[in-house]
């Protein structure tokens, strides 16, 4: 059974460059191939964007207490889904994404299991399922939210499955023997209660509202306040920015749907205001 202790590694400086660079190539690989200007190293690696295409959910993984499930029994048509890809030996990246995770959903007033699921798979074929309940029990812990496990699901899976499920959401990513790793980027996957995906979010830190836009996106309002779901209607996703922001074309509308009620209002206080001055000036001419 693999330990926690891994946790605190001695920095390797080839692992620290190699994940600083993909750091840097992650809002990159997200929205077009790389360049041919990438390091060797990372060549094939990066993020194809699939939005509304469903994943794979037959695929057959193993849970934390090493049960057959197929990836569908964690959608059930209720609440949206936050899927990451890790390796449970990562040196640093999928530590700092799993780090990143559970710094923002502290942040939102929802809980694992009840507003939305989590699902976190290994892409990594020789991880166990020891290793996965070590990964959730950690994790868990550090959100400080014991009811979290029922909604935080990691899994471990064979290589047919692994690969059914990164090709499905576009995960690009290469093994290196002679180090011993993964080269890989670092996203989020929101997805619907179908098991379609609805939103990439990229990198290792992510805002509490994004996350909770995405959410209350991916599950086409039905978590979420009326707040939330003004917010989405003014703000569309900004992919060069990584986040939510104002919508020109929807606030034009609702500001000309704005004009277009008070000019109604205006016109019917003024049509009033002239009938009752008519009104006074016909029972003055009787007097």
């Amino acid at each position: 059974m693999r330990t926690m202790a891994r946790r605190s590694p001695p920095v390797d400086g080839r692992a620290l460059a190699t994940s600083l660079a993909l750091l840097v190539l992650v809002p990159i690989s997200g929205r077009a191939q790389l360049t041919e200007e990438q390091p060797a190293a990372l060549e094939g690696v990066g993020i194809t964007e699939r939005l509304d295409s469903p994943l794979p959910l037959d695929a057959v993984f193993r849970d934390e207490d090493g049960a057959e499930v197929a990836l569908g029994e964690f959608f059930d048509e209720e609440r949206p889904v936050i899927l990451s890809l890790v390796y449970f030996d990562c040196p640093m990246l999928c530590i700092l994404l799993l780090d990143g995770i559970v710094a923002t959903i502290s942040e939102l007033d929802w809980t694992p299991g009840v507003e939305y699921e989590m699902v976190t798979v290994s892409f990594d074929a020789r991880d166990t399922p020891d290793a996965a309940k070590a990964e959730r029990d950690h994790y868990v812990q550090r959100l400080g939210m014991p009811e979290a496990a029922a909604g935080w699901h990691f899994l471990t899976g064979t290589e047919e499955s692994i690969e059914r499920l990164t090709e499905a959401v576009g995960f690009r990513y290469r093994y290196d023997p002679e180090r011993n790793e993964f080269m890989h980027t670092a996203a989020l996957y929101v997805t619907t209660d179908q098991g379609r995906l609805s939103r990439y979010l990229y990198g290792v830190a992510f805002e509490p509202e994004t996350l909770r836009l995405a959410l209350v996106e991916a599950s086409a309002g039905r978590i979420g306040s009326p707040v939330d779901q003004f917010l989405l209607f003014c703000y569309a996703y900004d992919h060069t920015e990584g986040r939510y922001g104002p919508a020109a074309v929807k606030i034009m509308r609702l500001g000309g749907a704005a004009a277009v009620v008070a000019l109604v209002v205006l016109f019917a206080w003024l049509g009033r205001r002239g009938a009752r001055r008519k009104q006074g000036l016909s029972m003055g001419a009787r007097s």
